[in-house]
Formats: structure tokens, C-alpha cells, sequence
């Protein structure tokens, strides 16, 4: 009998400041974390064996063995049988990808928070839909409440970007956090404050991937724009839903070979 289908949001890194390096070479960070209603899908079969089927946009490519975070995420989980996962968001592009899929398979079939780092840096954060900021290196987490909900495009230009390479090419490795968090009364001043933090992943990915440039060029008019994570996908901050959405066909029709979708964050819960 098949389980209740799980969710995998994206997962969007509104900031990401690079605070020090472990001498193990674990980066440490400083980031604002949400999540979008725009992600990928699974379903479960328990059996004797373990299984995946990948479909979706993005499937092609996607491992079917135990490489597969999700085939890990079960075993961890002490579970056996199909996973059929829906890939819709492109792989390796700073928005969640494999880690989301893992949390949605601890989520969904009772893994517990303490096997998340063992599975990834970005795991334990995907555990939530809540806005997080997450430090250390992924395991220090704290919900921000008053993070409120925006309407975004996110834009991926296409092309792979490794984000061990990002990480090699960044100069500067023991950056300023974001300090003390305000509490956001509404949205106008969250992005007010949004706007003086930073990626500072984007300038070695931008001369890694120079096509990132083109998908920032191509979101301005947006309230704030920025790439997430170690890139490719950069994201749009939009004052509603309707100029999101005009923003994402603009965008697509001139774009036909991008990833490019209208979607909203998970706020303040």
C-alpha cells in the first residue's frame, strides 16, 4: 500500500555569509533560510527490497542506487521498499535539490533529527518549512519568526555548478555575520534589511558560471535580487503575485532554455 505523497520544497538562501573555515575544511556560514511552495515529489512502497523511480523535468541523471540521498535517507530511517520520486527542481543548482528529498524522506517515513548531518550539511535545515537561520556548519538552527512570506521568480540558466569549486574560488573565507537579527514588522523593512546582507558565494560562482549573470540581469526590477546558495539559481523578490508571475513570463519567453517559475515562501508561522 502506497504512503501519503511527501513534499520537498526548494529551499532558498535569502543570505549566505561565509564566516570561517574548520580546520577539518567545513565552511562556516550564516545564513536566512525559507522555503518555497515549488519543489520536488515523493511516494513509498513498502517491500522486502529498496527502489527508486525518478521522474520529473529533472529526473534524467538522478541516481537509482544507494549514491541517492533519498535511497539513504530510507535506509537510515530503518526502511525498506519503492521510492518514487518526482524530480522538478534542478539538481546541484543552491536551492536544496537532494538534501530537501532526504528531509522529506526522514520527515515522512519517522527519522528522527539526529540522523539529518549524518546525511548532509543542508539536511537538518530542510527538516523545517519554517524560516531558519542556519550556522555552524548547517547545525546550528534557529526559527525566525517574523520572516514574512514573498512572492519570488526563481531562474536557473542552465550548467552544473560544483559547489566544492565555489567554496575553492572564494578569496576571502572569514567574512562578517549578519548580527543580531531584528524582529521584521512587515515586509518593506524585512527587505530593507535583506537588501545589506549578502551571497558571498556569488562572486566566485559568477566567475565560475558566467552565465549567472545573465539570470540576475534578467530579474531586475525585482525589489532585491541575489543568487541562492552556491548558485546557479538566483531569485527575484517581488512586492505581490501578480508581478512575480508577469516577471516569470517575461522571462521564459525570452529565455525558452531556463528553468524559471513564479512561486511565494513559507513565512512567519
Amino acid at each position: 500500500m502506497t504512503t501519503a505523497e511527501g513534499f520537498a520544497p526548494a529551499k532558498i538562501n535569502l543570505t549566505l555569509h561565509v564566516t570561517g573555515q574548520r580546520a577539518d575544511g567545513y565552511h562556516l556560514l550564516d545564513s536566512l533560510v525559507v522555503f518555497a511552495d515549488v519543489g520536488d515529489r515523493l511516494s513509498y512502497d513498502p517491500g522486502p527490497q529498496m527502489g527508486i523511480t525518478v521522474t520529473g523535468p529533472f529526473g534524467p541523471g538522478v541516481p537509482l542506487d544507494r549514491s541517492n540521498l533519498v535511497w539513504k535517507a530510507a535506509e537510515a530511517c530503518g526502511w525498506t521498499g519503492h521510492i518514487h520520486l518526482e524530480k522538478n527542481l534542478p539538481h546541484g543548482a543552491g536551492i536544496g535539490g537532494g538534501s530537501s528529498d532526504a528531509a522529506a524522506v526522514l520527515r515522512d517515513l519517522g527519522g528522527s533529527a539526529e540522523l539529518a548531518l549524518g546525511l548532509g550539511a543542508d539536511v537538518p535545515v530542510c527538516l523545517s518549512q519554517a524560516p531558519q537561520r542556519m550556522a555552524g556548519i548547517g547545525e546550528v538552527l534557529a526559527e525566525v519568526p517574523t520572516v514574512p512570506a514573498l512572492d519570488l521568480v526563481l531562474v536557473n540558466p542552465g550548467g552544473h555548478v560544483p559547489t566544492p569549486d565555489v567554496f575553492k574560488a572564494l578569496a576571502v573565507k572569514d567574512n562578517p555575520d549578519m548580527g543580531a537579527l531584528p524582529e521584521f514588522a512587515d515586509r518593506e523593512q524585512f527587505v530593507e534589511w535583506l537588501a545589506a546582507q549578502r551571497n558571498d558565494l556569488e562572486a566566485p560562482a559568477l566567475a565560475l558560471a558566467p552565465q549567472i549573470e545573465g539570470a540576475l540581469a534578467a530579474l531586475q526590477g525585482a525589489d532585491l535580487v541575489r543568487m541562492s546558495g552556491s548558485g546557479a539559481t538566483c531569485f527575484g523578490v517581488f512586492a505581490d503575485e501578480a508581478r512575480a508571475e508577469a516577471a516569470a513570463r517575461r522571462i521564459a519567453t525570452a529565455h525558452p532554455d531556463w528553468w524559471v517559475v513564479a512561486c511565494r515562501s513559507f513565512g512567519r508561522v
